[in-house]
């Protein structure tokens, strides 16, 4: 069982990030927002059923498991699946809730079958470095499909020329799993999970991909959380430890002053953003995406509380759909809002926005539990966390089951919760055993 839930999580991640049926000749907006491989229906239906027969199985640990799962996410489940009662588009819905069932399904059979404290690690770990290290090999065997050439669909694009997308449907894919690929490396070489050679080769790998793809966020998003694990779990001084707990609420902090910034929710903060610019190489618009958030936030007012519905505002370029207005007033179709936390409200309100927040603060809670008891652990949650913070105020991965990166927080939210079970059956079997232990010298008083 252990090496069929492995296999399930290789594939799902691998048909996520490559084109539909490995047509590199042809990439299109359509089949990237259906996910339209012939063998894609096939294989969520394989997956949801291999995950519901290992819970099933293990239906006691499973209750548990479920039971210790962050609430708010569950809360997430359960709205995005009401939310086709009110959604503009339910059939998309009802598509893009079957891939989120499949994909919760696959991450608690993962946790339930041949689980140890490292599994959610060394699996993902090795699937991602065989993506990177093959897209290194496919630029240079075929660096005509491998690297940006400035055109999608007939649009001339000219700052992509250059950028390497590798076996990956596109730069920013690359660079967003490359990211990853350089954190869980550098957490085994800080954790002692690996051998210091194949630690560094895997972290050449990850970052020869990461600066190959020039994604700014996924560069920017990496030297952030590279500082924060080096802080955490490799602290200058054993007294720095004692102001951790401080250290990573302000480093929380200071990423949701920025994510105010972006948005320009509150007047004045924008001026934060000169620096990030600079770093980056993008101008205060970034990229264009802010004429994208005003069209979105628009949309946003016109269903405020619960949203337009669960995946039911970018179903494609197609005539007569809510997005449709991208291609008259921008001129070209952008697949998402380019920040995850505009389309996690635009599609599930601000009920749904509220719910996202809980869901970080819980996920956060969580994880400086376990640090007390796994230190190692608890920071590499902690880190793909962050991760996911920088990420989504330029790219939409919150919820979506477009993005590799929101299965892998899937997967860490649940493995995250398979850690702390064990740290409570362990915390019950040691008190277990000292209420069953005789004191050594009794004495008897007559």
């Amino acid at each position: 069982m252990r090496f069929l839930t492995a296999g399930l999580v290789w594939i799902l991640i691998i048909q996520m990030v490559v084109p539909p049926d490995l047509n590199y000749g042809h990439l299109d907006v359509a089949s990237m927002m259906t996910g339209g491989s012939l063998t894609g229906p096939l294989i969520m239906v394989g997956a949801l059923g291999a995950g519901a027969i290992i819970c099933l199985s293990r239906l006691s640990l499973a209750k548990a498991l479920i039971l210790k799962v962050n609430p708010f996410f569950t809360a997430f489940l359960l709205l995005a699946t009401i939310s086709i009662l009110w959604s503009a588009d339910s059939e998309t819905t009802m598509r893009r809730l079957f891939r989120l069932y499949a994909m919760v399904s696959v991450s608690l059979g993962l946790m339930l079958a041949g689980w140890h404290p490292s599994r959610f690690q060394s699996v993902l770990r090795s699937v991602l470095t065989w993506l990177l290290a093959g897209s290194i090999l496919f630029g240079l065997v075929y660096p005509d499909l491998a690297i940006e050439q400035g055109a999608f669909e007939g649009v001339t694009q000219t700052e992509l020329v250059g950028a390497w997308r590798g076996l990956t449907v596109q730069k920013n894919t690359l660079g967003a799993i490359a990211a990853t690929g350089t954190i869980f490396w550098l957490h085994a070489l800080l954790s002692r999970q690996s051998g210091v050679l194949r630690a560094v080769a895997g972290i050449g790998v990850s970052a020869t991909c990461l600066i190959l793809s020039r994604s700014s966020t996924a560069l920017l998003a990496t030297m952030f959380v590279v500082l924060f694990m080096i802080l955490v779990l490799k602290p200058p001084t054993p007294a720095f430890r004692r102001y951790m707990p401080y250290a990573i609420g302000l480093f929380t902090a200071l990423i949701l002053v920025y994510s105010l910034a972006v948005l320009e929710i509150v007047p004045g903060l924008s001026v934060l953003l000169e620096p990030i610019a600079a770093i980056t190489g993008k101008d205060m618009s970034f990229s264009g995406r802010t004429d994208i958030w005003a069209i979105v936030k628009e949309e946003i007012a016109r269903h405020p509380l619960l949203g337009i519905g669960y995946g039911a505002y970018w179903v494609g370029p197609i005539p007569g759909s809510p997005s449709y207005q991208f291609m008259s007033r921008l001129y070209f179709y952008p697949t998402e809002a380019h920040n995850g936390y505009l389309d996690v409200i635009n599609d599930l309100g601000f009920v749904g926005g509220v719910c996202l927040i809980a869901y970080l603060v819980a996920y956060l809670r969580q994880s400086l539990r376990l640090m007390k008891v796994d230190r190692f652990q608890g920071g590499l949650f902690l880190s793909l966390l962050f991760q996911e913070f920088i990420g989504n105020l330029s790219e939409a991965h919150w919820l979506s089951v477009n993005s590799v990166h929101f299965f892998i927080l899937t997967l860490a939210t649940v493995a995250l919760a398979r850690a702390l079970v064990q740290a409570d059956r362990e915390v019950a079997r040691q008190t277990a055993q000292s209420r069953q232990a005789v004191p050594a010298g009794r004495i008897v008083r007559r």
